[in-house]
């Protein structure tokens, strides 16, 4: 039986290419779509194993292409190779395969035979777009940037622990122990981290880098233009503010702007949100925007894990739900729970105890690290728009965080 192919070129090429898969005996024409719109709904209906397409085609980015990966296609580009940064934008945006416009059915016949050998290798879900071969697109693959640096997730349950407090301050640390910093706002639910350090809010970096690198655009220069300098050695990409924004940060967008912040800076500390939850991917018969998935791409790429929970006892079962919530996700990561605002009045006269004998009893945690309450110096430092660091360096608080920022400047780096 024929493999379907699902054409959406334009110009003359889209004759000659239909002609040369129907000549093909593995392969037949399937559906020629007039856009993206009716390319992606005949994937969704498992109509084709093959996707050709032109690179002009109006709203191909990388969420795209990700999008006829996960229905099982493999990607192939006609774009002019003229011009270098079409053909690097496209394998950013990951692309299997990219050619010229056939001129001739001769070229049509060499174009379906290359696109033909995707076929035989792994899926594309199996198999990263990065990964490969160079040889099949005839053109050197868009080079990741080397990665230098550990990126550091900032969760934890709802009930508003501190993720955004500890976040902010343990970027700080970072940055003063004289390790390029930067912070992230990904939480897409009310990202603060911009306010939270007296940054004016002029526009969502985080917004701004995931538009880039949807269309395979972004490196380390541009991300650098998006994440002003807040303090010697710490950049911040700002998040948005407003929740109905979450369209905005794609997880096939952000994959791809993980990498590029790990080769900005040693440190890439992201504030994330609080849900896990996956269930809008039920409410549609076809693949659906995920509401969580600026968090997911965070955890799943991130190095070390910061589960930030509060230190009262609506706030410490919260935690324990949350760390099993966590656990199912399977991340290989290394893991740090951190108790914020403790205070004897909500747990007792001897906190730490209290909350390491809970915690090891309901969820398995050997090592809690405990953020003393000190109320004051919070209200202080983010009424003056400032971290601990700047306004409170003797504050009983921002002396575990830059314990905790030490022993992340311990671990190896690379």
């Amino acid at each position: 039986m024929a493999l379907g192919v699902l054409c959406a070129v334009q110009g003359p090429a889209e004759a000659l290419l239909v002609q040369a898969v129907d000549a093909d005996g593995r392969l037949a024409v399937a559906r020629r779509c007039a856009d993206l719109v009716e390319l992606l709904a005949a994937a969704e209906a498992g109509l084709g194993r093959l996707a050709i397409v032109s690179a002009e085609l109006e709203h191909l980015d990388r969420e795209a292409v990700a999008a006829l990966h996960h229905a099982g296609l493999r990607v192939v580009c006609v774009a002019d190779q003229s011009r270098p940064w079409l053909t690097d934008r496209l394998a950013a945006c990951g692309a299997d395969l990219v050619v010229p416009p056939p001129a001739d059915p001769a070229a049509a016949r060499a174009v379906v035979e290359r696109a033909g050998v995707l076929l035989d290798q792994a899926p594309p879900s199996v198999a990263e777009p990065d990964q490969a071969s160079p040889e099949l697109s005839g053109m050197p693959r868009h080079a990741a940037p080397a990665r230098r640096g550990r990126l550091v997730a900032v969760w934890g349950p709802t009930g508003a622990p501190g993720r955004t407090t500890m976040a902010v301050n343990l970027a700080a640390e970072l940055a003063a122990l004289g390790r390029a910093a930067l912070l992230v706002d990904a939480d897409t639910y009310g990202g603060a981290v911009a306010q939270v350090i007296g940054l004016l809010e002029e526009a969502p970096g985080i917004a701004a880098a995931a538009r880039a690198a949807a269309q395979g655009g972004l490196d380390t220069t541009s991300l650098a233009r998006l994440a002003p300098v807040a303090s010697p050695e710490l950049r911040v990409l700002s998040g948005v503010a407003r929740a109905d924004r979450w369209q905005e940060l794609p997880a096939a967008a952000l994959d791809a702007v993980w990498p590029v912040a790990c080769a900005l800076a040693e440190w890439t500390v992201v504030d994330t949100g609080f849900s896990l939850e996956r269930d809008e991917v039920l409410s549609y018969d076809t693949r659906a925007p995920q509401r969580n998935a600026a968090t997911h791409s965070a955890l799943a790429a991130a190095d070390v894990v910061v589960v930030v929970g509060a230190g009262d006892p609506v706030g410490v079962a919260r935690l324990v739900r949350a760390l099993t919530e966590l656990a199912e996700l399977g991340l290989p990561a290394t893991r740090f729970v951190v108790v914020n605002r403790v205070r004897a009045a909500a747990t007792g006269p001897d906190p730490q105890r209290a909350l390491a004998q809970a915690l090891a009893r309901y969820a398995g945690v050997d090592e809690v690290i405990v953020v003393p309450d000190d109320r004051a110096a919070c209200d202080a430092a983010l009424l003056a728009g400032r971290t601990l660091r700047e306004g409170a360096p003797g504050s009983p608080a921002r002396k575990a965080l830059a314990g905790l920022a030490a022993r992340l400047a311990a671990l190896p780096v690379g």
